[in-house]
């Protein structure tokens, strides 16, 4: 380990850890620290390659990020690691807003993120620079509670949230009760009855609510003004407090005899409707991680292992790859795996959103959380635990619901003056009524009521509640959104590029035309060529064996088979010595396609691959041509349709020539083709199309989509494909139906407009009832219940989007022609 001295030397430095990736020798070891030496403020610089480690003090505060660009810039990686915590005592948007901040100005974090409605910080730090420790630390000091959330530990958390909802809730049944009384007064008015309760009996029900129940708004409020901040809790102990001191003030000093209009029940009611508001709200909160809990509990507890013949039943953490697990009908899948023994249909539905079950043989792969229907399955496991398809998914929708849309930054900014800004209106309200009007007691009742109608909870609850039910939702019919960022995105597209093959196509080529020579008929030349290709994998022999099948036909097999490179196949089958190829196959037999040239030069114009089945011999003769072609998928008509319907331009990408890729898209309603494009070029037609103005997704399902999928504004890979394409997509469909590509645009439409209601009934909801309130023309008590509403009605606003299914028409099929 080598260390670089820097000649300053201040009397206070900081030290940072950085894990550094890359480094193969000491000259590797010598560019990284020369590179973290010009950092700014770094006094010492300590590289270890063996520990890939560096270690840098600075003169000052360190700066962790211009740190790792210093490393990144000169070739190396600056390794980082996830932290995810459960933080506890946050009730609005400001709050959310101080743990973020608190968390980004660690030395060592590279971006940190909390979401209100899921109350959970997703942290991303410098590997080496701190720990789960320090993060715990950053969020108590400003107030509130962490705790890391732990793999397994969803069950617990949720028993956590079950015990303080029935807390929360009986509160809520005690200061109702104690508040009642107090409500009597105003209900004996309305009969001409005098039902007012004495006022020290008033003063004690009030004070138990205030300072019993009411307790966690003066705790949370303090947290907050000792942070330097504000909150929604600061705002309701402040109004409830100044409520309540008035109703004591005017009872003390009060003439003997004369009994004073007291303020005890506005104070009292106020916490319980409040209380009341946040309970409904963690419940409303609670369903909107339905999805969530829905596909957890897909995860079987226990798998049945065969082992030696010996079937034992054991917690599936104990499953290893290469273990074989006997699956009984009607039970879940416990692994992901391929089908060794057995055969029957398994229901993917709350995986894929395919409600029909998928028919299993041996070879064919299962997934886990899958439910076998009606045969015995022996499967042999693949993945187990954080390596399944469950978990990735769930690990998917997490990460989506954690994450913050881009219009939640406008939220954020909101956020960070609403309480100062309606703590100086109250002050206002309070100076104007007493300067304008005279009377004390009015102005700090109408300031009170300024107080508590302001709720910075509905801004931060509209963005992440519309995400958190949007993503879920549209995961259970088989749509994953990798993050906030791209379910926003979605909803402005105005162009989808498609990848033609395994996307509007089947990608699986299957016999189209058979052509006979003179002297040969059709089903001699199918059985003939099935069985030179009965011992091949190619697509094409699949493709052949299949439509031999189809007619009824047992074609044998061929001896002495053998590839010819770059030409075809060639064996000897009944006796006869035949070639099946290409037309440089033929050529080279010395033959010419004669009087089947015009239909062959007709078929390859439109798209077909052609094979010619000679037979070689003294006289070398063609016995016909076998034209292969893919299939449409049976929904891609409707697919095309439906986007168009939306608004959406479909556009399709495809290596065919100008003729043949012009046939399929008129087939499938699509207007613009891009013909000729070589797997590297995808990108720049993407490019090509956003250089027109327009917002662009690209359909892609192989390695060479991962560039254009990157490039557009969002990409969409098919589950169906390879994961490099849907590493580098926004939107995965866990199906290969292209309906769910407009499924996708039409949830994220449906998502960002209740993100707009939601933030438009959040903002008009303080525009109006601010200015209502410091007008005097809003109760306390009615101020109090507008307040625990708004909340609730933005989730149930959000929860509507539960019952969305994506657009589903009668598919159609075709050809490709």
């Amino acid at each position: 380990m080598t260390t670089t001295q820097h000649s300053s030397s201040p009397t206070a430095t900081a030290d940072l850890d950085i894990g550094v990736s890359g480094m193969t020798c000491a000259s590797c070891v010598r560019r990284v620290e020369k590179a973290l030496g010009r950092v700014p403020g770094v006094t010492a610089v300590s590289v270890n390659l063996a520990t890939e480690r560096a270690r840098l003090s600075f003169a000052g505060p360190p700066d962790a990020r211009a740190a790792a660009q210093a490393v990144e810039a000169a070739g190396f990686h600056a390794e980082r690691r996830e932290f995810d915590l459960s933080v506890t005592g946050m009730t609005c948007a400001s709050c959310s807003g101080r743990v973020e901040k608190a968390l980004n100005r660690l030395p060592g974090v590279d971006s940190a993120s909390v979401n209100l409605a899921t109350e959970r910080a997703h942290v991303v730090a410098f590997a080496g620079s701190l720990d789960t420790a320090d993060l715990v630390a950053a969020v108590e000091k400003v107030g509130y509670g962490a705790v890391p959330v732990t793999q397994g530990g969803e069950q617990a958390e949720e028993e956590l949230r079950a015990d303080r909802s029935r807390r929360e809730l009986h509160h809520v049944l005690i200061a109702a009760a104690l508040s009642l009384p107090l409500l009597a007064g105003m209900a004996g008015d309305l009969f001409g009855a005098d039902w007012m309760l004495p006022g020290p009996v008033q003063l004690v029900l009030a004070s138990v609510v205030q300072f019993w129940l009411g307790a966690r708004f003066y705790r949370a409020g303090w947290n907050a003004v000792r942070a330097g901040a504000g909150n929604m809790d600061l705002l309701v102990a402040l109004g409830t407090s100044a409520a309540w001191g008035l109703s004591l003030y005017l009872m003390l000093t009060a003439h003997p005899g004369h009994e004073p209009h007291l303020y005890f029940e506005a104070s009292s009611v106020l916490i319980t409707f409040v209380l009341f508001g946040k309970w409904l709200e963690a419940r409303a909160k609670g369903q909107t991680a339905a999805a969530i809990r829905a596909l957890m509990d897909l995860r079987p507890a226990t798998a049945r292992l065969r082992r030696d013949g010996v079937e034992t039943e054991v917690p599936v953490e104990r499953v290893r790859v290469g273990d074989h697990v006997v699956v009984r009908p009607g039970e879940r899948v416990p692994v992901d795996g391929r089908v060794v023994e057995g055969s029957g249909g398994v229901d993917e539905s709350m995986l894929t959103g395919e409600s029909l079950p998928v028919d299993k043989e041996p070879g064919a792969r299962v997934t886990g959380g899958s439910i076998n229907g009606d045969g015995l399955l022996v499967v042999e496991t693949t993945a187990v635990g954080t390596e399944t398809m469950l978990a990735q998914i769930v690990r998917m929708v997490e990460g989506a619901q954690a994450s913050k849309a881009p219009i939640q930054r406008l939220v954020d900014r909101v956020s960070a003056v609403f309480v100062p800004a309606v703590l100086a209106v109250a002050a206002l309200t309070l100076a104007g009524w007493w300067i304008v009007g005279g009377d004390l007691e009015v102005a700090i009742v109408t300031a009170v009521s300024v107080l508590v109608i302001a709720c910075p909870c509905a801004l931060g609850l509209a963005t992440p509640t519309a995400i958190m039910v949007g993503t879920g939702v549209a995961a259970r019919h088989g749509i994953l959104i990798k993050d906030a960022e791209a379910l926003e995105r979605a909803h402005a597209l105005t162009a989808v590029a498609f990848d033609k093959t395994g996307t509007l196509t089947e990608g699986k080529p299957r016999v189209t035309d058979l052509i006979p020579a003179d002297g040969t008929d059709g089903e001699t030349l199918l059985r003939l060529a099935a069985a030179l290709q009965a011992g091949s994998e190619h697509p094409l022999a699949h493709a052949l064996r299949d439509r031999a099948a189809a007619a009824g036909l047992a074609p044998g097999s061929a001896g002495d088979f053998r590839a010819l490179a770059g030409r075809g196949v060639a064996g000897t089958v009944a006796g006869r010595r035949l070639q099946l190829g290409n037309a440089r196959a033929v050529a080279e037999a010395g033959l010419q396609p004669g009087a089947l040239a015009a239909q062959a030069e007709e078929l390859s114009a439109s798209g077909r691959t052609l094979s010619w089945l000679i037979e070689v011999g003294e006289t070398p003769r063609l016995l016909g041509l076998v034209a292969f072609g893919d299939t449409v998928k049976e929904s891609a008509v409707t697919a095309i349709a439906s986007l168009k319907a939306q608004g959406v331009e479909p556009v399709m990408v495809t290596g065919d020539g100008q003729g043949a890729a012009r046939s399929v898209a008129a087939a499938l309603g699509i207007e613009r083709v891009f013909a000729e494009v070589l797997p590297g070029d995808k990108a720049a037609v993407v490019a090509t199309l956003k250089g027109e103005g327009k917002v662009v997704g690209m359909v892609g399902d192989g390695i060479n989509d991962a560039p254009a999928l990157a490039a557009a504004d969002v990409g969409i890979a098919m589950a169906t494909g390879t994961d490099v394409a849907m590493h580098s997509a926004g939107v995965t469909l866990m199906r290969g139906d292209p309906r769910l590509v407009a499924g996708s645009i039409d949830v994220s439409r449906r998502t960002y407009a209740k993100i707009r209601q939601g933030l438009f009934w959040a903002f008009a909801y303080n525009v109006i009832g601010i200015p209502l309130a410091a007008s005097g023309n809003l109760s306390p008590v009615l101020a109090g219940a507008a307040m625990a509403l708004s909340s609730v009605s933005v989730v149930v606003n959000a929860l509507t989007l539960r019952g969305w299914t994506p657009p589903q028409n009668e598919p159609k099929t075709g050809d490709l022609q």
